[in-house]
């Protein structure tokens, strides 16, 4: 259906894409992976005509094409769709869908005309959540993607990019995703899917293409291959790799946090405690009440009942301001909405905290923010670099850097790893450890079972707003969703 050849190109004389090649059949799905800044979007933009190759050819069914404009690919069957969504919110689905090639009669918007093939759209790919007159800020972030998909099927596409689609969705979203991805490639699409998870990689495409530093390493078949060998090839090391060693008995010191009976509107009965050199996991479905624990702790959304200590003094933070003062830090599972201003600079970002709440011994002066950002690993074009054009990977960096210019003595993530590839994974686990290694207690919250696993000294699970129970370092991951489903109360008051 598609090949891709010979495909370069440079920015300010800059190569991004050495001669990059790959080809699609009909009815796959083909995954494209790679660390940020492999060159994906880049190949990805080229063939929806966002950008002009500086060479190579795009052959759709054996017919070449050059396209200098995005209706030209459009025209030829290309659709994607982007991380970032557009849509106009305050517009119907059928609106959306029709954007700019509304259908009229008689000089006039034919919405009667329009509605009914948003339906007759709907209805193909078995959507019965939205009607076409459905207002799209009324809907959840999985449903505003289904619409950016019929959007896509409105155009006659038959080569689909997919662009981190999983990024923004909670755990049930994301296996509703994946079957739409089987019935539309079961209808004979071809799809092109980019992703750092390699478990829906691996559970979706026939094929994975790898591309590292703007060339492409190679092309597996997904069942002839393995995680292992696929990370050998993004980043030049095994996927064991990831995770530093856990921390010894003789690593870990006195208690920094302290929860007992505390409850809100949300959640209740939780008794727990955090310990300097620690890293406690945290796991439990989607509404199990991970976020309200982590929110509770942090003063958004406060205990109302119960005592808690920081640091061995009774605190029990009514807002965020408080919970910073104590010693307590939050990374939110969205970066972008809640833990950046993505138009200020690298600098001004790292400082946001310090500036609102001044930190304890001072605010970090140049040299700091300086070596703050060489600590998180950071990798951007210099410190007045605006965020919003980071990566993920970096972005979460400088949300990080922010916090540890606060100087915090208890170090709470939420999703810390969502949305960023597998070596920034890597660098962020690897700087968890050396955090907790320097004496916090870091808590992780994350939906992915091989994280938690990885990176934890023990794990906490929670069910039902409730702490379900705790396992030790190193659980399956059968042991922990039997826990967080009911089936089992394992070691019953969790420390």
């Amino acid at each position: 259906m598609l090949t891709m050849q010979g495909v370069s190109k440079s920015f300010l004389g800059v190569r991004v894409l050495h001669d990059v090649g790959l080809d699609l059949e009909a009815g796959e799905v083909h995954a494209l992976v790679g660390e940020n800044g492999a060159g994906k979007s880049t190949l990805m933009k080229i063939l929806a005509g966002e950008h002009t190759p500086d060479s190579g050819t795009i052959t759709i069914d054996g017919v070449a094409h050059s396209f200098s404009h995005p209706s030209q690919a459009q025209a030829a069957g290309i659709g994607i769709i982007h991380q970032e969504f557009a849509l106009l919110p305050h517009r119907t689905v059928a609106e959306n869908v029709f954007l700019g090639r509304e259908p009229t009669r008689h000089g006039f918007v034919d919405r009667r005309t329009m509605e009914r093939r948003t339906a007759e759209l709907l209805a193909r790919i078995d959507e019965t959540g939205i009607t076409p007159r459905t207002p799209v800020d009324e809907l959840s972030v999985a449903r505003r993607q289904t619409v950016e998909i019929v959007k896509a099927l409105a155009s006659d596409v038959r080569v689909l990019v997919m662009d981190e689609p999983t990024a923004p969705l909670a755990g049930h979203e994301v296996a509703q995703l994946a079957a739409l991805v089987r019935r539309l490639a079961a209808s004979g699409l071809g799809i092109l899917y980019i992703s750092h998870r390699l478990p829906e990689v691996f559970d979706l495409s026939q094929r994975i293409t790898v591309l590292k530093d703007g060339r492409r390493v190679t092309t597996l078949t997904t069942r002839d291959t393995d995680a292992d060998e696929v990370v050998r090839a993004m980043v030049g090391r095994d996927l064991g790799a990831y995770y530093p060693p856990r921390a010894r008995p003789g690593d870990i010191g006195a208690a920094k946090l302290t929860v007992t009976g505390g409850a809100n509107a949300r959640i209740c009965g939780i008794d727990l405690t955090l310990r300097a050199g620690e890293v406690v996991g945290v796991a439990g479905l989607q509404g199990s009440g991970r976020t309200s624990l982590a929110r509770a702790l942090f003063g958004a959304d406060p205990f109302t009942t119960g005592a808690m200590t920081v640091g061995g003094r009774p605190r029990r933070p009514t807002r965020p301001r408080e919970a910073i003062r104590a010693g307590i830090a939050l990374v939110t599972e969205d970066r972008k909405t809640e833990g950046l201003a993505l138009r200020q600079s690298v600098r001004d970002n790292t400082l946001l905290v310090t500036r609102a709440v001044p930190a304890r011994g001072g605010p970090p002066a140049g040299r700091e923010v300086t070596a703050l950002l060489e600590r998180v690993r950071l990798h951007a074009s210099g410190e007045d670099q605006q965020t919003q054009y980071l990566s993920g990977g970096n972005q979460q960096k400088v949300v990080i850097a922010k916090w540890l210019a606060a100087r915090p003595e208890v170090l709470l993530f939420d999703e810390p790893t969502r949305g960023v590839d597998v070596g920034a994974k890597a660098a962020i686990h690897t700087l968890v450890r050396e955090l907790a290694g320097e004496g916090l207690a870091v808590l992780i919250i994350s939906s992915e079972l091989p994280e938690l696993i990885g990176m934890s000294d023990r794990i906490l699970v929670m069910s039902g707003g409730r702490l379900a129970g705790e396992l030790p370092a190193g659980a399956g991951e059968e042991a922990i969703m039997r826990v967080a489903t009911g089936g089992d109360r394992a070691q019953e008051g969790a420390a």
